[in-house]
């Protein structure tokens, strides 16, 4: 049996598949989500005054008072996407305990009589999620309504327009995209600020 026979077919395979599967689907793909979906092609970027300030898709920290924030991130030093995951501490972790016990405390101050949603003292799974349950987000609405100077019900009704229910009907949960709930609320703000003698 000749070994060059069985070679020379096995090379050109390959060659042809890595052209075709390797470059040319590739390219095929992601033109037609260009041109279908740029939107989305492009990242789902935000941008505020013509500069790009994130992703609906990855979270990022909010820690002013008058911002709503999003949950915690174990992802490096928080929702770094090259870090992606986890703190994979399991329920009976004291680590995991005492995090969340120190998360809840400083909740407990800024809102002493609501119970506190348990996406605002853990992590999610790839510790990059942009989005708050709406619980979480209500839990939040008097600190942000106080500090912005807004009324209670104006941010509530922010929260409720950035509310998205679940997928098809029935996949998911309920979900408030942190970042995009903000940039609203600073439009709205800047607009009574504006507007006020």
């Amino acid at each position: 049996m000749n070994i060059l026979k069985q070679f020379y077919p096995a090379v050109a395979i390959t060659i042809v598949l890595t052209v075709l599967l390797g470059i040319i689907y590739p390219l095929v793909v992601t033109g037609l989500a260009q041109v279908m979906f740029p939107a989305k092609a492009a990242g789902s970027l935000i941008e505020k005054d013509g500069k790009i300030i994130g992703s609906r898709l990855i979270g990022q920290p909010f820690t002013g008072p008058g911002y709503f924030h999003s949950r915690p991130s174990a992802a490096g030093s928080g929702y770094d996407a090259t870090a992606s995951s986890g703190t994979n501490l399991g329920p009976t972790s004291q680590k995991l305990m005492d995090n969340v016990k120190t998360a809840a405390e400083a909740l407990r101050e800024e809102n002493p009589n609501a119970p506190i949603p348990v996406d605002l003292v853990t992590a999610s799974a790839s510790g990059l999620d942009p989005h708050i349950t709406p619980a979480a987000a209500e839990f939040q609405v008097p600190r942000v309504a106080r500090e912005r100077g807004l009324s209670v019900e104006t941010v509530r009704n922010a929260v409720r327009e950035h509310t998205e229910g679940r997928q098809l009907g029935f996949l998911g949960e309920p979900r408030v995209n942190v970042l995009e709930l903000n940039v609203s609320l600073d439009a709205a703000h800047s607009m009574i600020r504006n507007s006020s003698p």
